[in-house]
């Protein structure tokens, strides 16, 4: 089972508690107006078998705390997401959080087959529109949904206001030189670094501001 495949990265420590391993699938459907991660609606290039992210990412799992999969919209590739969440199910016992841009009734179905493999699950829409007050969410209409005994162990802590501690954010490099942010920034975030780096002569380029042209 092929997938489409944004960027895997660890640690991530802002998308859930501990160190994390993190997988943005590539492609997205709903598009939300103001998404920082608009670089991952197109299908993309890079594309690979369950069984080949697997392999990668494997010696990441003996040393993760947790594993956070975002995109893009990984529902949009479910029989691969299904493949990933069984494979990843048999190499760690750590707890899976999903991000979906659906809201938690379109996914009924697929929550259903993948019982047991989603310990929590953060759906519906962003929507640059509303307030940014809840902990791991973009928009406060999103909700964080614990659906396994592990997931209401190790992310029911979050059901939460904002702490000054969820004001970070990772910085992520590949192998062509480009930057990465990985967690939720704040309304004005990105702008105040691109204002920061233009004062310094340096360009910023944000998804963000070309999906609100598209």
């Amino acid at each position: 089972m092929d997938l489409s495949l944004s960027r895997v990265h660890f640690p991530v420590t802002t998308l859930g508690p501990g160190r994390r391993l993190g997988i943005w699938f590539q492609g997205c459907s709903i598009r939300c107006p103001g998404c920082i991660s608009a670089d991952t609606w197109g299908p993309g290039q890079r594309r690979l078998s369950t069984a080949q992210l697997l392999d990668q990412i494997t010696p990441w799992l003996d040393v993760a705390d947790g594993i956070t999969i975002s995109g893009g919209e990984p529902f949009d590739q479910f029989d691969a997401l299904i493949r990933l969440l069984q494979g990843l199910r048999r190499l760690s016992q750590v707890d899976i959080l999903v991000y979906s841009g659906y809201s938690l009734e379109h996914l009924d179905d697929q929550l259903r087959q993948a019982n047991g493999l989603i310990d929590a699950l953060i759906s519906d829409p962003y929507d640059e529109a509303l307030s940014q007050t809840m902990a791991l969410r973009g928009s406060d209409n999103q909700r964080l949904n614990l659906l396994t005994p592990l997931g209401r162990a190790r992310l029911g802590d979050f059901e939460r206001l904002l702490m000054t501690t969820d004001k970070a954010l990772d910085l992520m490099f590949d192998e062509t030189g480009s930057v990465w942010m990985a967690g939720i920034p704040r309304r004005g975030d990105l702008l105040r670094l691109r204002d920061l780096l233009q004062d310094q002569g340096h360009q910023l380029q944000i998804s963000a501001h070309a999906s609100r042209r598209r």
